[in-house]
């Protein structure tokens, strides 16, 4: 799996939502691409505005033991795959607002690299190698941008 923090691998990134527009349509999924920059940003919202309680308790246990491998490991993401409710966007978002947000959240986590986030606390899993950080925030990029075709 690629690395998200390094500096090739971050400008592709950056490169892959620069050509979106917000008239790109999906190749698959119900998201229009507002709603998919908004869906990518979620799980930077929890990170950097805390905006997210910790789950706890037996829900914790259940997400690290059917879903944590899922998120972080290597293997992608399928086509169509289910979403959480707390990532679903369904109503409208504004094309440039959430491309700008995205991005920053990106700059910010770029910024940071792996030392920051290496045994970092995740609110669903627990402590999170740095490959695991990684292999959550790119393969779930990587998807939403193969959606929309770039």
């Amino acid at each position: 799996m690629k690395n998200i923090f390094e500096e090739e691998v971050y400008k592709e990134i950056l490169a892959r939502i620069d050509s979106l527009s917000h008239e790109t349509q999906p190749q698959w999924g119900k998201m229009d691409v507002g709603q998919m920059l908004a869906h990518c940003s979620v799980t930077y919202d929890g990170i950097y505005d805390n905006n997210q309680p910790p789950v706890k308790g037996f829900k914790r246990f259940l997400l690290k033991l059917v879903v944590k491998n899922i998120v972080v490991g290597e293997k992608p993401y399928k086509k169509n795959s289910r979403t959480a409710p707390q990532f679903l966007i369904v109503d409208e978002r504004d094309f440039n607002v959430e491309k700008e947000r995205l991005v920053n959240y990106l700059g910010r986590t770029h910024e940071l690299g792996t030392a920051h986030f290496d045994g970092k606390e995740s609110h669903s899993f627990g402590a999170l190698s740095k490959q695991e950080w990684n292999n959550m925030f790119y393969k779930h990029l990587d998807h939403h941008l193969n959606q929309f075709g770039v």
